[in-house]
């Protein structure tokens, strides 16, 4: 048996991958250069661009691009009217912002269990947690994998609830081969570098309805605009612009939209390779009992965001803390994704405890993100399977060798 790195063993590669990582070529670069040269750097013609081929991706009829992803989330839950009094159901196993929108407007998220082989929002739970005063769903495509739409779409018709996607990691993915985007009521993506196509930073929000839409453009420059129609005290004066509600400075740059757009040029790419280095984990865990894979729904056409790699601990003598920390001396730099959001103290302090979702919360105490990427080698998909495998081996229960 080989000797973990952790013990004084060699580790099975010399340099560090991490989980993930973004992909630039010169064609990126080259748009990134033009914008700076031009006569726009925010609020100019990339803007309009990028948001049309949003559009041409995802089959939405609107898009509106934003500064990130958290931006994108609360211009959404804005729009959708939440407020106080309102309740909101989120999945628990998603990244803070996701609820955070939520008592950014006032309102009170309300967190939804995940399925326990999928990690996705379970439907049952949501039909649950539906009150009087729930007025919306945030479901989120963890991992990449689109949520059950049937299911919640179901729901929201039976009790009059808007649907936000919260698709920050899914870009890419189809449902019954529609693209996400286009089939819940609001959508919200991300872009930051570990995402499927980046902008450094950035965020959009893509729609099917116009007046959320026109609303979504107005809140995200301040609440300010030069539409006659929107005004109180309407002008056909050229320097007159109104402020008709209360929005924020979530604007995008002209720069950080050419890199989207060209990052797009590059989404299918992106996509194959992320789906061939997920096939290959699938196959090198499929026989290992100390592993289990997770579950794909086959709606899903699933652009994977993150691989999770979740340990059946008891086949193993370690936990997850020793396990992720073995595999991190062999240098393969894994992530943990995430505690659930209700877990974190803020939240505590908000009243919210421990036990309310047990299928994420046994999720969390086995799994972790490992590398995936559009630039990961081969060699390196080998590297990680060879990590986990040795340490699989190491930990296995004496009984089962």
């Amino acid at each position: 048996m080989e000797k973990l790195a952790i013990a004084g063993g060699e580790p099975v590669r010399e340099q560090p991958v991490s989980y993930g990582k973004q992909f630039l070529d010169d064609e990126d670069i080259e748009a990134v250069v033009k914008t700076l040269k031009s006569d726009y750097l925010t609020g100019g013609p990339e803007i309009n661009a990028l948001e049309e081929k949003l559009c041409q991706v995802t089959g939405a009829k609107y898009a509106v691009a934003v500064a990130n992803g958290t931006a994108a989330l609360h211009l959404a839950a804005m729009a959708a009217g939440f407020g106080e009094g309102d309740e909101v159901i989120v999945s628990s196993m998603t990244f803070a912002a996701s609820a955070n929108c939520i008592l950014y407007c006032g309102a009170k998220p309300v967190f939804a269990d995940i399925r326990p082989d999928t990690y996705n929002i379970d439907p049952a739970s949501v039909r649950r947690l539906v009150t009087p005063r729930t007025k919306g769903i945030i479901a989120v495509d963890f991992t990449g994998q689109s949520v059950e739409h049937d299911e919640i779409r179901k729901i929201c018709g039976e009790h009059h609830l808007l649907l936000i996607e919260d698709a920050a990691h899914a870009i890419g993915t189809k449902y019954k081969g529609r693209p996400v985007g286009s089939i819940a009521d609001m959508t919200c993506f991300s872009f930051h570098p570990v995402k499927t196509v980046t902008g450094g930073e950035g965020g959009a929000v893509t729609t099917d309805n116009e007046q959320l839409y026109r609303k979504l453009k107005r809140l995200r420059a301040h609440g300010i605009t030069r539409k006659q129609e929107e005004m109180v005290h309407p002008t056909d004066a050229r320097w007159y612009n109104e402020q008709v509600e209360l929005g924020y400075n979530y604007r995008m740059t002209d720069f950080q939209a050419a890199l989207v757009s060209s990052q797009l040029n590059k989404l299918s790419l992106f996509s194959e390779r992320r789906k061939e280095i997920a096939g290959q984990y699938d196959k090198a865990f499929a026989d290992m009992p100390e592993i289990i894979v997770q579950k794909q729904i086959p709606e899903s056409d699933t652009t994977r965001h993150l691989y999770i790699l979740r340990l059946n601990l008891s086949r193993l003598t370690c936990d997850r803390r020793q396990f992720f920390d073995a595999l991190w001396a062999e240098n393969i730099h894994a992530q943990v994704h995430y505690l659930p959001v209700y877990r974190h103290s803020y939240y505590e302090k908000l009243g919210y405890q421990a036990g309310l979702c047990p299928n994420a919360e046994a999720y969390y105490e086995e799994v972790m993100s490992i590398p995936l990427y559009y630039s990961l080698t081969n060699e390196d998909v080998d590297d990680v399977i060879r990590a986990v495998k040795k340490i699989v081996n190491h930990y296995r229960r004496p009984s089962q060798k």
